[in-house]
């Protein structure tokens, strides 16, 4: 019995986060009002605050979905990739920024969504940060199993992140500007050739 409240509970809180995710993503998180996320959920506005008593509580379960969203991809496509090839490998995270720019549009853009209320909101800010690391982290320990040397895997990982959010503003800009593959094959040779 306790069993099914839980998984209902749980059922809701996706609810709630998935409807959140797609306000935020069609109105910004400035735009985005509790009763907008309730009536996308199909529910009374009293439901969402039970889970979250504030936008702002809410907000940062919903930028914690993105993040964990962009960390499932990742394991996804890394248990998927052979792993000897560092091409393959750097195709890893080419692989779950593709994903979000191409297939999964509403996660980037809240994601540049929480990136400029960063400027606004400390606690966001500091979340935002904290992810920025843990990329930069992956991709500096993937770089080191091919032997980069430390300096250099430490600054590829930081190009390499720029390359990817470099590519979510473009394309979600305007996606006739560039190939989207074509782009990430040619950060992959720059990358590699460094």
């Amino acid at each position: 019995m306790e069993e099914n409240k839980q998984l209902r509970e749980e059922n809701t809180e996706e609810r709630i986060l998935d409807a959140a995710l797609e306000v935020v993503s069609e109105n910004t998180i400035s735009g985005t009002r509790m009763a907008r996320i309730a009536e996308r959920a199909g529910m009374f506005q009293s439901n969402i605050h039970y889970y979250y008593k504030s936008k702002h509580e809410l907000m940062m379960a919903v930028h914690k979905k993105v993040l964990d969203r962009c960390a499932e991809l990742q394991e996804e496509l890394l248990s998927a990739a052979c792993g000897s090839d560092l091409k393959e490998r750097i195709g890893v995270f080419w692989g779950q920024k593709r994903e979000f720019i191409v297939n999964e549009q509403k996660y980037d853009f809240a994601e540049i969504d929480f990136w400029v209320q960063s400027r606004v909101d400390a606690q966001v800010k500091k979340v935002f940060a904290e992810s920025f690391v843990v990329w930069r982290a992956k991709i500096e320990k993937m770089l080191k199993e091919f032997h980069v040397p430390d300096e250099r895997a430490a600054m590829l990982a930081a190009v390499m992140t720029s390359m990817m959010e470099g590519a979510s503003f473009q394309y979600l800009i305007d996606p006739s500007a560039f190939d989207i593959d074509a782009y990430f094959d040619y950060c992959t040779q720059m990358v590699i050739r460094e």
